[in-house]
């Protein structure tokens, strides 16, 4: 298991580390595009605003639209996926630490009471670290990695739904459907998991700007350049 995060020496100064390598960066703000555009687009075609639109319901091709941004976002969002858990096993360690968390750590899971805390405003200041640090890694798996397998096997089910039996998806993915009985269900389960990444996302959004404005190391700017600058 890697360690809880990537502690700064002491008695060492550093102005700046060298984190994310581009692949990284380049899936994480897709992959953020990727959640915007699936997120808006299901919400639509779960409660579509077709019925107070003007004009003959046949000249409307809005579902249509909405639908293959639908899928074509749940394409790029799984091919990233797969994409990150490559990198993941052929990056550096910073890269890997936010797909393998280190669950069985106690120290991990001491430095995520510790940052917990911090983050409540009961702590008072932390260690900076390099990479990120235990907190971030075992919450992005949970409320990330974990809904993110949850919904590409899902969403691959429902498009199999219209894709026909004889379909790869439908051979791929047609046992996701089964599992919860009826398609209602398997709709119902999907929003569900994407309400977790939308909650994830808010929460991480709100951090990081907290980060990047109350802490010794820099956050936005990292995912931008890679480079980690530290102010102390």
């Amino acid at each position: 298991m890697s360690s809880p995060a990537s502690e700064l020496p002491q008695g060492r100064i550093l102005r700046a580390v060298f984190v994310y390598e581009w692949p990284v960066r380049l899936w994480h703000w897709l992959n953020a595009l990727a959640i915007v555009v699936l997120a808006v687009t299901g919400f639509y075609i779960g409660n579509p605003l077709l019925p107070n639109m003007p004009g003959e319901a046949v000249d409307q091709f809005t579902m249509g639209y909405m639908r293959f941004a639908h899928f074509a976002a749940g394409y790029v969002f799984a091919i990233l996926f797969l994409g990150r858990i490559y990198w993941a096993i052929v990056g550096n360690q910073y890269a890997r630490e936010l797909i393998m968390p280190p669950l069985l750590s106690k120290a991990a899971w001491a430095d995520v009471w510790l940052r917990t805390k911090y983050y409540l405003f009961i702590e008072k200041d932390v260690p900076p670290t390099a990479g990120p640090n235990a907190l971030e890694v075992i919450s992005a798996f949970f409320m990330f990695t974990l809904p993110t397998i949850f919904l590409i096997l899902t969403g691959f089910a429902l498009y199999a739904e219209g894709t026909g039996q004889n379909s790869w998806q439908a051979a791929a993915f047609g046992w996701v459907r089964h599992l919860f009985g009826d398609s209602q269900a398997l709709h119902t389960w999907h929003h569900v998991a994407m309400w977790v990444l939308i909650i994830y996302v808010i929460i991480h959004v709100y951090l990081v700007i907290r980060q990047d404005v109350l802490s010794r190391q820099s956050y936005i700017s990292t995912m931008i350049s890679g480079m980690r600058m530290f102010k102390d």
